[in-house]
């Protein structure tokens, strides 16, 4: 289950925020898959006056989540979530995914957090992938002994490994385990996430990693950062 943090009621500046990063044509729409979602309204202040909930939850929605219930509401705002059909939720949902919403401008990257999911199987992928192709490796490890061009996706729920150039998107860990990893023999990738912390090609990777036999990792301080260091023979 995903929780959205809410910081602001400010519905427009949210919206905005989700459409550009889930939305349809978005670099991560497929990110989630009708996912049930909590609305968590322990951060607003307690005087954030009442405001209709139905344009958030459309907008929710159209980004393949899907809203079930809130939480640390008030009373004022749990009758208007039961009024469009959501429950209220415990305090504390264990196993919860966490996507923190800022209060104003949109994020660069994602926050999300801290199940592991274990990877039984691994998926072997020997051909090169090309422009508008997407691979996921649903509840394992992906392998793949070709270039991935740019355009392409490669997604695994474990690690990602690329015996070839990986020039397209890369997100491993897509179901929240911060402990995958991403290789490849040539790392010049548009897009590389693990477990939703995410980096774009509009922030160059440094001399030392471009074009070079790397691997992508989250820095253990709990600091949800992306660590891109070279490999050593």
């Amino acid at each position: 289950m995903v929780a959205m943090l809410l910081k602001t009621s400010q519905w427009d500046v949210l919206a905005a925020d989700l459409i550009k990063q889930f939305g349809a044509n978005a670099e991560c729409a497929e990110f989630f898959d009708h996912d049930a979602l909590v609305l968590d309204f322990s951060q607003l202040a307690p005087d954030t006056g009442l405001q209709d909930l139905a344009p958030l939850l459309a907008v929710l929605r159209s980004c393949r989540l899907t809203p079930v219930a809130v939480r640390g509401a008030s009373a004022a705002w749990v009758e208007a979530a039961r009024a469009l059909g959501l429950a209220e939720a415990l305090a504390d949902l264990p196993r919860a995914r966490v996507v923190e919403v800022p209060q104003e401008s949109a994020p660069e990257r994602v926050r999300e957090t801290i199940r592991e999911v274990p990877g039984p199987a691994t998926m072997v992928v020997d051909r090169p992938l090309r422009s508008g192709q997407k691979i996921y490796a649903r509840g394992g490890d992906l392998v793949i002994l070709a270039m991935v061009n740019q355009g392409a996706e490669v997604v695994a729920d474990g690690n990602i490994h690329v015996y070839a150039p990986l020039r397209g998107k890369a997100m491993a860990g897509a179901s929240g385990n911060t402990n995958a990893r991403i290789f490849s023999l040539s790392l010049e990738p548009e897009l590389i996430s693990i477990a939703g912390i995410y980096r774009t090609s509009e922030t160059p990777l440094a001399a030392d990693v471009r074009g070079k036999p790397a691997q992508v990792r989250l820095s253990n301080d709990g600091q949800d950062k992306l660590l891109i260091e070279a490999l050593k023979a």
